[in-house]
């Protein structure tokens, strides 16, 4: 049995591509167990402003926005977005996607924390601290957050002010951001188990192995949840009681998360390669390679009708058509683009290890904006409210918008 490798760093994939025919003989840990909080009640509910009760331009609750993970923004932004706001840390950066809710940016920090930042103004609000920090992004529902840590545990905090309300241990670090289905929620641990627990108690309801790590979020369509994980295959499992009902090799591990627009998901892998898969049939229905000089896609696509965007280590940002996976654009940047790509409208946003945050024109991939932040952008961007948040691995927040 492989030992599992608890890096600090979301990014640093421990197996490299000569390795790749080995992952399906490995196994990883077994489960996690539930630690509550001796006070870990339920909060008064005339005290919360539940998510759900916002217009979906004003929130972006998952790491993706949305629970298929498309990364298609509801909101509106000003063809030259200004900046609004920079919040900025310590001895840590922004490795984790931001989530945006209730009037708040909700973000964890390689440092230690996790904060509650005032989207008006970048103001803290509050901040929980941790042994190690976070690079899985949060899920925010009816005023109350979900995220894991770098530790393992999985936590529940209220959004108002913190507090933990109940937690949840796992045996290795937590990259997988959550999501929701019905009154449960849905996350991934480097120990090899997507969990699925009760969001109002932290029960554990189910938990599903894979052979080797799951770092990705759990993209979900209708009663299906789709994991893409280090063992070099897309999982489709019912969400009544976790069971798989298909398989499909990927042919290199990723850590990537599964954007859907049925009846076919997108995902990139570590072996250079990105996938349109039918989940349905259970087939791959078609592969892109950069043939000139491809790298890993560690990126996780956005999609729409029309268009896939995803960026790949080629320092590229690449457009494909959904329908046969031909190319549509390319974007060059400077270095490296493990961020993904946002939808909004008719641009297309995106952040590179080159410290430049970029949009694009969706349908030509013409540079029409662009803000030079120096640190290393390898978060995602969170947009609702008219606004873009958007961190960097030298510890700043940036919040755009108009004036």
């Amino acid at each position: 049995m492989t030992p599992i490798r608890r890096s600090m760093h979301r990014r640093e994939f421990p197996f490299p591509g000569a390795m790749v025919g080995l992952l399906a003989g490995l196994l990883c840990g077994a489960g996690g167990h539930r630690l509550e909080a001796a006070d870990a009640k339920p909060p008064d509910p005339s005290s919360q402003t539940p998510a759900t009760q916002a217009g979906p331009s004003d929130l972006w609750p998952l790491f993706r926005g949305d629970p298929c993970a498309t990364g298609v923004a509801q909101a509106t932004l000003p063809e030259k977005p200004q900046q609004l706001w920079r919040f900025s840390v310590k001895q840590g950066g922004f490795d984790s996607s931001a989530v945006i809710g209730d009037g708040a940016v909700y973000v964890g920090s390689t440092n230690g924390k996790f904060y509650a930042v005032e989207l008006a103004a970048g103001r803290q609000l509050w901040e929980f601290a941790t042994e190690l920090g976070f690079t899985a992004s949060a899920a925010l529902k009816e005023g109350r957050l979900y995220v894991g840590d770098s530790s393992g545990r999985f936590y529940c905090l209220d959004a108002k002010t913190g507090k933990s309300l109940w937690r949840f241990d796992t045996d290795a670090e937590i990259n997988s951001s959550a999501n929701f289905h019905g009154d449960r929620v849905l996350f991934g641990s480097q120990d090899g188990f997507l969990y699925c627990l009760e969001t109002r108690s932290g029960r554990l309801v189910w938990k599903y192995q894979s052979p080797n790590q799951i770092r990705c979020f759990p993209t979900i369509v209708g009663d299906r949840t789709f994991v893409a994980g280090c063992d070099a295959r897309l999982h489709v499992i019912e969400l009544a009681g976790g069971k798989q009902v298909a398989e499909v090799e990927l042919e290199a591990p990723t850590g990537s998360t599964p954007a859907a627009l049925d009846p076919l998901v997108f995902v990139g892998t570590e072996g250079k390669t990105f996938f349109a898969v039918d989940w349905r049939q259970g087939k791959i229905v078609w592969r892109y390679e950069n043939a000139e000089h491809g790298a890993p896609f560690r990126s996780s696509a956005a999609v729409a009708r029309g268009v896939v965007v995803v960026g790949s280590q080629d320092k590229l940002v690449h457009a494909l058509d959904p329908k046969d996976g031909k190319p549509l654009w390319r974007f060059s940047t400077r270095r490296k683009v493990d961020g993904s790509p946002v939808i909004a409208g008719d641009r297309v946003f995106i952040g590179s290890a080159d410290g430049r945050f970029y949009a694009l024109d969706l349908k030509t991939g013409a540079e029409r904006w662009r803000f030079v932040a120096g640190g290393e952008i390898t978060a995602s961007p969170a947009v609702a409210a008219g606004r873009l948040v958007i961190g960097t691995t030298d510890g700043d927040l940036y919040c755009f918008g108009g004036k």
